[in-house]
């Protein structure tokens, strides 16, 4: 089984190689699927790919002439993949269903907590020998807080416990509201929850026909006053224009995202020195306010390997048994 891993990091390649306990004859690349490098794929007949790889009708044709017959995506979306034209085509598709969620809560606490503590612009200045302390750096305990999740799967109730656990008052929306999580969260309505919360953390996935946007001007207008908000879920769940709306007039203390709508134009890009999209350049230039990672929530040891590992079984379960659990 020859099988082409696209978007594989230097960091990673030790884990494809030590979880490869099928023995596949892998392919890593370190580049994104693209144009340039599709022609790669000759002399394989399984892909692997991450979620910036966009797997589009035209691509999986060329795949399929090239005698692809199995696609794997080491994510738990599929948006980047045309399932329609695969299934097409003969292609067998399989996707990864879950990772450590404690990657993701992790990072929301992160850049909650450095937000909070206003952590970022206060390192700017002890790192200009300015060591006094401005109104800036005041801040209340996260015990003091309440704090909103909005989405309680796996991942918003590791972030809802890691937040418990430091003492904060959680609160939670989901539309089907998990009774496990009753011992951590207090369900209320959406309305009540941005109004009650001074930290939310968004955990929800993204349905084009529902929730496009939901972080708009009306769901801002209802946060509290100098508040934060978290979105390490989909960069399309937020309206970027009404967040920064929100930043300039004051109604936000600050914003960390993990995601971005468009974000395969710049995430995991060297862009320096060159123009980016408008409303990029304007959060960027609301730093320290403003934290932007590049959809590194899943990027750990953890969740690294639990991506790899599944999306190496679902292989071989098609292989062995016809079909994989994990199949789309």
């Amino acid at each position: 089984m020859n099988l082409m891993c696209y978007g594989v990091r230097e960091v990673e390649v030790p884990y494809f190689n030590e979880l490869n306990k099928y023995s596949y004859n892998t392919t890593l690349v370190e580049d994104l699927l693209n144009s340039e490098n599709l022609d790669m794929v000759k002399g394989h007949n399984s892909v692997m790919l991450r979620g910036n790889c966009h797997a589009t009708r035209d691509v999986i044709k060329t795949m399929a002439d090239y005698g692809v017959k199995y696609l794997l995506t080491r994510t738990v979306g599929f948006n980047h993949i045309d399932i329609d034209a695969a299934k097409e085509y003969g292609m067998k598709v399989a996707r990864v269903p879950g990772y450590s969620p404690n990657a993701i809560s992790e990072l929301a606490l992160t850049l909650t907590m450095t937000l909070l503590r206003s952590t970022t612009y206060t390192v700017n200045k002890t790192v200009k020998k300015d060591f006094t302390a401005d109104p800036t750096m005041f801040s209340p305990e996260i015990r003091n807080c309440t704090v909103g999740i909005i989405g309680t799967g796996k991942i918003g109730l590791t972030t809802a416990r890691l937040f418990k656990g430091l003492g904060a008052d959680v609160i939670a929306y989901d539309v089907f509201e998990n009774e496990s999580a009753r011992d951590i969260v207090r369900y209320v309505s959406m309305e009540e929850l941005q109004k009650q919360s001074d930290v939310i953390s968004i955990h929800c996935p993204y349905f084009k026909d529902s929730n496009h946007h939901m972080v708009n001007d009306k769901f801002i207008g209802n946060m509290k006053d100098n508040s934060i908000l978290i979105n390490t879920a989909r960069g399309e769940l937020q309206d970027i224009e009404a967040v920064i709306r929100g930043l300039e007039s004051g109604k936000l203390k600050g914003f960390g995202t993990d995601v971005l709508e468009g974000e395969h134009n710049i995430f995991f890009k060297n862009l320096e020195g060159k123009p980016l999209d408008a409303n990029v350049e304007k959060l960027i230039n609301l730093f320290p306010r403003v934290m932007i990672t590049p959809h590194i929530g899943s990027y750990t040891d953890e969740a690294l390997t639990n991506m790899v590992e599944i999306s190496y079984d679902n292989l071989n379960d098609i292989l062995t048994q016809g079909y994989s659990i994990n199949e789309l």
